[in-house]
């Protein structure tokens, strides 16, 4: 996927910038009562009407930025390469193409290709996160059942 590829951490200067800039926004976003409100670019003097969600989501992009973190933004309905999806997942292709065949990730086929929503992957892989999350539980309570943490 290129979008990954072409992610950068924000620079110490653009952090900076952020943190003042999410301040200012985050102030003005409280006082605001349009749902399309009009922003006026300084140095062009043009105005834009802008919807709120997207100021708001402006927002949470420059509250990240200003901690430093990595952001990327992708349509929900977005549809991924097995490979893309594969490498999301942190697994081979062929392993994905295994879980695709046993139905685990939905897909769809376009001609010999399959194509995968990006929801869908997101979806499992937070499926898979949790039931790692109870697998260390339950070794760890094993554990304690058989006395392993005992000094």
């Amino acid at each position: 996927m290129k979008v990954l590829d072409q992610l950068k951490k924000p620079s110490k200067a653009d952090q900076k910038t952020a943190i003042e800039s999410y301040s200012a926004l985050a102030s003005v976003l409280e006082q605001l009562e349009s749902e399309q409100p009009e922003i006026e670019i300084e140095e062009t003097s043009e105005k834009i009407k802008i919807p709120l969600s997207a100021l708001r989501l402006l927002g949470d992009i420059l509250k990240a930025m200003g901690q430093g973190k990595l952001i990327s933004i992708v349509p929900v309905a977005t549809e991924v390469t097995t490979q893309s999806a594969a490498e999301m997942l942190g697994c081979s292709r062929p392993h994905l193409v295994k879980l695709l065949e046993e139905e685990k990730i939905p897909f769809t086929k376009v001609g010999k290709h399959r194509r995968i929503k990006l929801d869908d992957v997101l979806s499992y892989r937070q499926q898979m996160k949790e039931e790692q999350k109870k697998n260390i539980i339950d070794i760890m309570n094993a554990d304690e059942e058989t006395g392993l943490y005992d000094s």
